[in-house]
């Protein structure tokens, strides 16, 4: 688990995070393609963070497509900055988000066809509700998550974004928004309960903890421009709770 997330996290930044211009994040990338390359065709790895990912991939005997899907994403952020329709932006999360999911399932022996399915739907809205959580920081990196379609249905401009305004039209547009991913969440959340010991009671605050979120993104009234919410010390204590009560 450490060196997926060391290669994912890295990869992340690399596409996310300081000056970088386009081009050089796009070189960057790459250069991760060609280390899975090298994996793939049985070389050693260069760099430690692959050599620690190539001991695990050996280990596990894990596919390479997932690492694949993950730099996909990458690149896509740094070129794509709007999403017209929903399921655009679901297919970005199949390569964002899905295959942490894949993965883990894979590590632990649990990668039966209906525990993938599931996964990848609490995966997908995992990434959705962080979308919706940091609206305004993603505005700052001039980019919109939230499909161009439901702004035009509901009636909100990109100026609303910019300014932090928050009316009738935002609310009712965040409010579809919430309830979409909270009805993907409860649906797949089955998943929490069949996996077994340590994986399982841990994703139940996962899948928890996503659903608080939308519940305090509700509480303030959906301005997460001047509310971001997160989870504080309480909020685990209540999850806590919720996961020893969770049927």
């Amino acid at each position: 688990m450490q060196a997926i997330y060391a290669f994912a996290r890295t990869a992340d930044d690399i596409a996310d995070e300081g000056d970088a211009s386009a081009e050089q994040r796009l070189r960057a990338l790459n250069g991760f393609e060609t280390a899975l390359d090298r994996i793939e065709q049985k070389l050693p790895a260069e760099d430690p963070l692959f050599q620690a990912l190539q001991q695990t991939i050996v280990a596990y005997d894990l596919p390479l497509t997932p690492f694949r899907d993950l730099l996909s994403a990458f690149k896509q952020d740094v070129v794509t900055t709007r999403y017209g329709q929903f399921s655009e932006l679901l297919d970005y999360c199949r390569r964002s988000a899905n295959p942490v999911g894949f993965l883990m399932l894979h590590l632990y022996g649990e990668a039966t066809e209906q525990n993938l399915r599931d996964s990848d739907a609490i995966c997908s809205v995992l990434q959705l509700i962080n979308f919706w959580q940091d609206i305004a920081i993603d505005w700052q990196k001039a980019r919109i998550y939230l499909p161009l379609e439901d702004l035009q249905r509901f009636g909100v401009s990109q100026s609303q974004i910019a300014n932090g305004t928050i009316d009738h039209a935002w609310r009712q547009l965040m409010q579809f928004e919430l309830q979409r991913a909270r009805s993907m969440m409860t649906s797949a959340a089955p998943l929490a309960l069949r996996l077994p010991g340590r994986i399982g009671w841990e994703l139940r605050l996962v899948v928890l903890g996503g659903l608080r979120i939308l519940e305090k993104l509700e509480a303030a009234d959906y301005d997460m421009f001047r509310h971001r919410p997160k989870l504080v010390k309480m909020d685990w204590l209540m999850l806590g709770w919720r996961a020893l009560r969770m049927k």
